[in-house]
């Protein structure tokens, strides 16, 4: 069954850096170059995608998929007023952020087979199961954070549990009990700080299974997450995901994508008390040109 041309997830370390305002005006951005796209939000038990686009009522939420109320991830697309855009609403039934992996799986598959060019995954905060599971599927992931350290050292931890999670995965699926291990290991930088880098973990891999190891190393080689750097106030500040770039190669051996930045702008707030996304609301403003730039390099 053919994929979506193109699974975007949209993720971040932490809360407040305004993953789910970029994930909506990004979807519209989208839509306004011609591309079929739907949003999905995925910050199960907090979801607040909808109030971004302004909608207030709805019948269905992503509740009613999960708990067998509807058969079809389809039948609880939601068109916007917004040509070429529909959205999936996140639900908030206690519970549902940690859904049985069944479950997940069978949400995965159906994501997979929306009639569409863009799939925007809006992801929780954090690097927990559910998150890594959905990064798996994507074609092209979005990191947001902002310029503080502390906020950029987040994403690098971030990135680096997600890919001890598909690494994880990988080794399961192989059933190799020793890279397993090898990996469990590999989180003890006291004891072994040899396999601190991803080059010293898979070195050291390839010791046990050369196969697997170097299909790990394509798999990673495939990871190339583009840094978003939110709310930029001043030059120094768009320069700030060149640490994340260095930390990226380093020890992760990953290059990442184009460093994007979107500028402060306080025609964002304004659109939010209005509850209108802000590519609708200002769309000549700084924000709604940085986003424009990000949609037009996303379909390069």
């Amino acid at each position: 069954m053919e994929k979506p041309k193109n699974i975007l997830a949209i993720a971040g370390p932490k809360g407040g850096v305004g993953k789910s305002t970029i994930s909506a005006n990004l979807a519209i951005a989208l839509s306004k170059l011609g591309k079929k796209v739907t949003a999905v939000d995925l910050d199960l038990g907090t979801s607040n995608l909808h109030a971004i686009f302004g909608l207030r009522e709805f019948k269905y939420t992503l509740d009613d998929f999960v708990l067998n109320r509807v058969r079809n991830l389809s039948d609880i697309v939601l068109d916007t007023e917004i040509n070429n855009l529909s959205i999936i609403c996140g639900g908030d039934v206690p519970g549902i952020a940690n859904m049985a992996y069944q479950k997940k799986m069978k949400l995965i598959r159906h994501l997979l087979k929306l009639d569409c060019d863009f799939v925007i995954l809006d992801l929780a905060p954090g690097a927990s199961y559910n998150v890594a599971d959905f990064l798996i599927i994507a074609q092209k992931t979005l990191l947001v954070t902002t310029a503080e350290v502390p906020s950029l050292l987040n994403v690098y931890s971030f990135l680096k549990s997600a890919v001890f999670r598909r690494l994880k995965f990988f080794f399961k699926h192989k059933k190799s009990s020793e890279l397993l291990e090898l990996l469990e290991k590999a989180r003890d930088f006291d004891n072994y700080p040899h396999l601190n880098t991803m080059e010293g973990l898979l070195g050291k891999a390839r010791e046990i299974n050369p196969d697997i190891a170097d299909s790990a190393r394509k798999i990673l080689s495939g990871l190339k997450p583009f840094v978003v750097i939110n709310r930029v106030f001043t030059k120094s500040d768009a320069g700030a995901g060149e640490v994340i770039q260095k930390l990226m190669r380093q020890y992760l051996s990953i290059d990442s994508g184009v460093i994007m930045t979107i500028r402060e702008d306080k025609a964002v707030k304004n659109a939010t008390a209005r509850m209108k996304p802000i590519m609708i609301d200002a769309p000549k403003s700084m924000f709604s040109r940085d986003i424009e730039q990000i949609a037009a390099t996303l379909c390069e």
